[in-house]
């Protein structure tokens, strides 16, 4: 009867709890749109590195995004990229944290290989991870009013204060023969340009959406944002995905089922073997032991 309570109670437990966490991340508001084939000209299309290598061919994109619902503020912007490998070894590897927090100073920078160094001058920041940092930008507006974004604040706090040096500002950055990513601002210190902490925070999954800023008032159902967007980023040459996440949050933090789901058939799962084990108790008890073969029993009968 014990094991029969113990799977009752996981059950009256995991199941109110699934279905709270449930409703939690049904509340949020999500507006996904995949941009990277539609931001190319149809002419294009069948070409697409070209497109993205020819600095000539201009890279602006308008996407046109309905509310589906209304969205309460903060309203977080994200990108999302897929069959995106920042969990590679190497790719992990390619960086040097003390370098990102004392700069030059630190000359030890042989993990940041083949990006440590250019023309002979040491690259700060080095490796793979800064050189691909995402550079893809996003202007947005609603009717014929801006939408502003708050960009400030994206990036953890532990990282700005303790991870990236407030006098380490970048040098000989993206001055090789071979551009990957964005540039840096060479005057403003890494502990500022958040864009690139947010980067530098590898992703475990080869899906990843990373925070891009926050726009700061509601949004109405029905509303048509307008989102103006440079395609700089390239994620054709690996066949990878690019998204841009327009999201709400609840007290569970953004939209995610898996939480929920997973408590539910937990709750149902251990509901079904309670019942099935109190049926088979009841169709066979087990029988109660006999009190006279107990010892003190046996002592008093042979006597």
């Amino acid at each position: 009867m014990v094991v029969i309570a113990t799977f009752l109670l996981m059950g009256f437990i995991f199941i109110p709890l699934g279905l709270i966490t449930l409703r939690a991340s049904n509340s949020v508001v999500e507006i996904v749109d995949r941009y990277d084939i539609e931001c190319i000209p149809e002419e294009l299309r069948s070409n697409k590195l070209l497109y993205i290598t020819d600095d000539s061919i201009s890279k602006n994109c308008s996407r046109f995004l309905k509310v589906p619902k209304s969205m309460r503020a903060p309203i977080y912007i994200y990108y999302q990229l897929d069959n995106y490998y920042q969990n590679h070894r190497r790719y992990v590897k390619s960086r040097n944290d003390k370098q990102l927090l004392h700069g030059l100073g630190d000359n030890s920078t042989s993990s940041c290989i083949p990006l440590e160094s250019s023309g002979d001058l040491p690259i700060v920041p080095c490796g793979l991870i800064a050189w691909s940092v995402f550079n893809d930008t996003f202007k947005f507006s609603s009717g014929s009013s801006e939408l502003k974004v708050n960009r400030k604040n994206i990036a953890w706090k532990s990282d700005r204060n303790h991870k990236f040096g407030k006098d380490v500002y970048p040098f000989n950055f993206q001055n090789g023969p071979l551009i990957g990513g964005g540039k840096l601002d060479p005057n403003t210190p890494l502990s500022d340009q958040e864009d690139l902490i947010v980067w530098m925070r590898t992703a475990a999954l080869p899906s990843f959406r990373k925070l891009y800023g926050r726009i700061e008032e509601d949004l109405d159902a029905d509303d048509v944002i307008v989102v103006q967007l440079m395609n700089n980023y390239n994620a054709y040459s690996f066949g990878g995905k690019k998204k841009l996440v327009l999201s709400t949050s609840s007290w569970l933090g953004g939209k995610n089922d898996f939480f929920g789901v997973a408590s539910l058939f937990i709750g149902t799962f251990c509901m079904l073997i309670s019942i099935v084990f109190l049926l088979l108790h009841v169709k066979n008890p087990r029988p109660y032991g006999d009190a006279m073969y107990t010892s003190w029993n046996k002592k008093s009968s042979s006597s």
